[in-house]
């Protein structure tokens, strides 16, 4: 249990040393744009997008990410509702996020999880993307960050996470 509460020491020393960098404007509208475009509607928009335009590939593709994120969705939900983790507006004294965010609890970030699954799904069907779509993902996390909204530690296991399930997708569908 020690070992916990140093790490959340330490998650909340370097969120608060990341949130210091956030005092331009255009940075916050910036990360605000960035995190919309984790929002799960333009995953699922891709998807059908690639699985109608692209044949073989992009149904492959497709066929990864349903069973990427039929693990991912309730991988996802278990994790944070198993850990409880409070987000950093309820947990450090007057501090307030730039967005209000979907549900009480931040640990793992679903919008860095769901970045994740769709990078390393795009990077395997579409390997000229890889850089492009990696540099997203990290982008997607950095931006929740800064949007006050999930500690550093929280966008590193939503990543890991993201790209286990995807390798997972990959392995069991076939892909």
């Amino acid at each position: 249990m020690r070992v916990l509460q140093s790490l959340q020491h330490y998650d909340e020393i370097l969120f608060l040393w990341l949130l210091q960098r956030r005092c331009h404007r255009w940075l916050v509208a910036a990360s605000r744009w960035v995190s919309r475009t984790g929002d799960g509607y333009w995953y699922a928009l891709l998807g059908a997008g690639l699985g109608w335009f692209d044949g073989d590939r992009g149904a492959a593709f497709l066929g990864a990410g349903l069973v990427a994120f039929l693990i991912e969705r309730p991988t996802y939900f278990l994790l944070k509702n198993g850990f409880r983790r409070g987000r950093p507006q309820t947990r450090l004294a007057g501090f307030r996020s730039y967005v209000v965010p979907a549900d009480e609890f931040s640990f793992p970030s679903g919008h860095t999880s769901a970045a994740f699954v769709t990078a390393v799904l795009l990077s395997w069907f579409y390997p000229a993307l890889s850089l492009p779509v990696f540099l997203w993902a990290a982008a997607v996390g950095l931006s929740r960050v800064l949007l006050g909204v999930h500690y550093p530690a929280d966008v590193l296991a939503g990543a890991v996470m993201g790209t286990l399930c995807a390798w997972a997708g990959l392995i069991w569908s076939g892909g």
